[in-house]
């Protein structure tokens, strides 16, 4: 298994020419995350310029299996809604014809808004139409009353101060990733850690940006970035494949793509709170050893302070476990890796029952302490028949979050650009 490393985000000069701002609408359209590689003429173009533009037409219909007729009719589509641009100075020299020309994802124009609300802090990221992150901030999440308007509308006020730093981008979308149980078609959030019900998630944030907003479960945005934003999987063919995404840091969760779609129940995702770990630890369900009471951040700032790692009179975070480790805190060590092998047994056992093609790692209880990597492979060699084959960590490492927002906003752009652009205002 190797250990995560973040894939460097070219930067290109800003455009200098200014396009109208969004118009405030006082009732947000929210539409359905689109977690899925899109499976139309349309959204396969605007994929292959996204990863290998400046592009041909010729190379594109090569790329996409279609037609040059038909990859030629999507690029003038999308050259007419200005999500693609033409770059007559990179036409080969002797050439005659606008379909010489190559096109590219005009990734200076526009730009989308990611917000992540985790139960502790929440990440705004602004994006452009290459799934790059421009800038991000982070908030600690607002307290609020059981139906978190008070929270939201302090997220979106937050999150329109920010893109406003972008006043030569056109903001086109806002996607949110929220824990809890989703509803996307309106928005509508549960989130016990927060104590929200009945949360106007989307439209109280698409209203606060006046944009369209998409809202989904945040270990089913994850698993899309892992489809539609890692460099490595870019023009992957996920057809025939299942692949399984396996978070944890605060909470711990577990999503599957299947033929290059993430999977969505109608009921909302399921949780594997309460998995059994083996461990001693007590669960405020009354239980012991349940997977979130053994891992999560908080029960790992416990267990230090009951062994004196760590001072528990201020405030104490994981990265304060993870630093007396680092220092040569045997007990620090013991904590981490305690939590590591339990990580590596409940994966190991997911994969055996669901036996995907690819397992993905992803969350700061993989990522933030090194060296529990090893014993994350130990563990799971140990009760998998497969070993670590086929499983490694995410790429996006300590920023999944912020990739899981950024996809919220994109996923629909992506999925079918015509149609999604004519929902913006």
């Amino acid at each position: 298994m190797s250990a995560p490393t973040l894939s460097p985000y070219r930067s290109r000069p800003s455009a200098t020419r200014t396009r109208p701002a969004a118009r405030p609408r006082e009732r947000a359209i929210v539409v359905p995350a689109r977690l899925e590689v899109g499976d139309n003429p349309a959204s396969a173009v605007f994929r292959v310029a996204r990863s290998r533009g400046p592009i041909g037409r010729d190379v594109a219909a090569e790329a996409t299996g279609l037609s040059v007729a038909t990859v030629g009719r999507q690029v003038s589509a999308l050259l007419d809604l200005g999500l693609l641009r033409e770059r007559a100075d990179l036409t080969p020299s002797g050439t005659v014809g606008r379909p010489r020309i190559p096109f590219d994802v005009d990734h200076e124009t526009f730009l989308t808004v990611g917000i992540h609300i985790g139960a502790v802090a929440t990440s705004v990221v602004a994006s452009d139409l290459r799934g790059r992150i421009l800038g991000a901030i982070e908030i600690v999440t607002p307290e609020s009353g059981p139906d978190g308007a008070d929270a939201l509308r302090s997220i979106a006020s937050s999150a329109k101060a920010f893109v406003a730093r972008w006043h030569r981008r056109r903001p086109l979308w806002v996607g949110v990733a929220i824990g809890g149980r989703v509803d996307q078609a309106h928005g509508v959030v549960d989130h016990a850690r927060l104590g929200w019900t009945g949360a106007q998630v989307g439209p109280i944030i698409g209203a606060g940006l006046g944009l369209p907003v998409s809202v989904a479960a945040h270990v089913e945005a994850m698993a899309a970035a892992e489809l539609l934003l890692a460099p490595d999987r870019a023009e992957h063919d996920a057809t025939g494949e299942t692949e399984m995404y396996f978070y944890a840091r605060e909470t711990a969760g577990v999503s599957l793509a299947i033929d290059g779609r993430v999977h969505t129940p109608a009921g909302g995702p399921g949780s594997i709170a309460h998995f059994p770990t083996g461990s001693s630890v007590q669960c405020a369900c009354g239980a012991t050893g349940c997977l979130e009471a053994t891992v999560s951040d908080r029960a790992i700032v416990a267990a230090a302070v009951s062994r004196g790692v760590v001072d528990g009179s201020g405030r104490v975070t994981v990265a304060d476990v993870v630093a007396a480790a680092s220092n040569g805190s045997e007990a620090a060590q013991e904590v981490l890796t305690a939590r590591a092998r339990a990580l590596g047994r409940t994966v190991a056992t997911l994969r055996e029952l669901l036996n995907p093609d690819r397992v993905i790692l992803g969350g700061q209880a993989f990522t933030e302490y090194q060296p529990g990597l090893a014993h994350v492979a130990a563990a799971i060699g140990e009760r998998s028949r497969f070993g670590s084959k086929d499983i490694r960590v995410s790429g996006f490492g300590n920023r999944v979050q912020q990739h899981a927002s950024a996809v919220t906003s994109l996923g629909v752009l992506f999925a079918d650009p015509v149609k999604a652009f004519a929902q913006i205002p």
